[in-house]
């Protein structure tokens, strides 16, 4: 499974997790992070900075696929996850369930709550 050479920060883990849900353009992007629970904003300009990092490593590619451009501004660009980009993004999210483990082997954390 394709790893990050390092963790990745909350913002671009969060870019990961708003396109496993589906294609998306920027704007829908910065909404979704937006609506995470880590309470994260971006801008426009730290939101391309990670798409460019991502577009160069293979995790996302921009879509073919566009909407009826009567519903849609055509200047947008679509993005998805790649399989790569995918294996990152579970990557992380077991490195971090692996971090919290070792925070509650440590007594830093309770036992988790029921769902």
């Amino acid at each position: 499974m394709p790893r990050a050479r390092r963790p990745l920060t909350p913002a671009e883990f969060e870019v990961l997790l708003a396109l496993a849900e589906g294609e998306k353009h920027g704007y829908a992007i910065l909404k979704a992070v937006a609506r995470g629970q880590d309470g994260i904003t971006l801008g426009p300009a730290t939101l391309y900075t990670i798409v460019r990092r991502f577009l160069d490593s293979g995790w996302i590619v921009e879509s073919d696929h566009r909407p009826d451009p009567a519903l849609d501004d055509e200047r947008r660009r679509y993005y998805r996850l790649t399989e790569p980009g995918r294996a990152v993004a579970q990557g992380e999210a077991e490195r971090m369930v692996s971090v919290v483990a070792t925070a509650r082997a440590r007594h830093l954390l309770g036992k988790p709550r029921r769902a």
